[in-house]
């Protein structure tokens, strides 16, 4: 498979993601959810840093999964092959099957300690905007790759199944951290297929019994089938972030790749699992006066 043309679509991909968030960002401005305070500033340095990361990393496991998915079509391995479905009915399966692949897998990263500690560098934002969306940690990349890997391996996706799947969850990324303030029937009506606009300001809540809840990444069909359904207008008033993080001195791009290591994270991990099971249940769905 030559590499040319996979850096060229790769860096056009990211020269998009780039003018899309620079748009949100002059939208975030326009139509804030929440007003832009002290985080919203201090943040930006620290979310470029760790997005910019994020994007020369990811060129690197695009091309690999790529090179894989490439191989397989060769071979006509996976279930997607042996089914012999029409291409584009191929295509909607292998997104959907990547997406609840995506979803088991962030169910793992809050549930497992060792996960957890890579993936709150993403949830330890103050402030969730247009530039939480691709910050994250190194490792988490590897974690996300791994699990497309392992359902590309099962289902056998053409490459370019992968690729659309890659870019729409991308885009998706941006426009659900937006900090952007939407019509209730519009954000109801959006939640009931996707995670934008106010559904996955849920899982970003500091509150635990929130956090652990609204796991989809494209489609929120995932979480209503599964019980970790929250009503997406709980997304309208949700105090972002993670106790215990909020010093200056951890919300450097430094200390953030840092941050799954640190000792603090690590007791961190048990205040954030101190949730009991009936608190899951009974929590997340009910809303009070001001949220209906």
């Amino acid at each position: 498979m030559n590499a040319s043309p996979l850096l060229g679509t790769a860096l056009s991909t990211i020269g998009v993601l780039i003018a899309g968030m620079a748009f949100l960002a002059l939208l975030e401005s326009a139509a804030p959810l929440h007003e832009r305070g002290r985080w919203g500033r201090a943040h930006l340095g620290p979310n470029l840093a760790l997005t910019f990361l994020t994007f020369a990393t990811n060129l690197l496991w695009n091309a690999g999964i790529l090179v894989l998915f490439a191989w397989l079509e060769s071979r006509n391995l996976g279930l997607l092959h042996w089914l012999s479905l029409p291409p584009r009915a191929a295509v909607l399966v292998a997104v959907a099957a990547f997406d609840l692949a995506f979803y088991a897998a962030h169910v793992s990263w809050h549930m497992l300690p060792g996960l957890w500690r890579v993936h709150a560098v993403h949830h330890a934002d103050p402030a969730v905007d247009v530039t939480t969306a691709i910050r994250q940690h190194p490792v988490e990349g590897v974690l996300r790759y791994a699990a497309i890997a392992a359902m590309g391996v099962a289902i056998g996706p053409t490459p370019a199944a992968f690729a659309i799947y890659r870019t729409a969850s991308a885009v998706n990324a941006l426009l659900e951290h937006a900090n952007l303030r939407a019509p209730r029937a519009l954000d109801a009506l959006l939640s009931l297929v996707t995670t934008w606009p106010h559904f996955h300001k849920v899982h970003h809540s500091r509150s635990p019994e929130l956090t652990h809840t609204n796991y989809g990444n494209l489609f929120s069909c995932w979480d209503r089938l599964f019980g970790t359904f929250t009503p997406s207008q709980r997304g309208r008033h949700v105090h972002y972030g993670l106790d215990g993080y909020d010093q200056p001195s951890l919300q450097s791009t430094a200390a953030l790749l840092a941050l799954p290591f640190r000792s603090e994270a690590r007791e961190g991990d048990q205040r954030s699992f101190a949730i009991t099971s009936s608190a899951k249940r009974r929590n997340p769905s009910r809303l009070s006066a001001s949220e209906r």
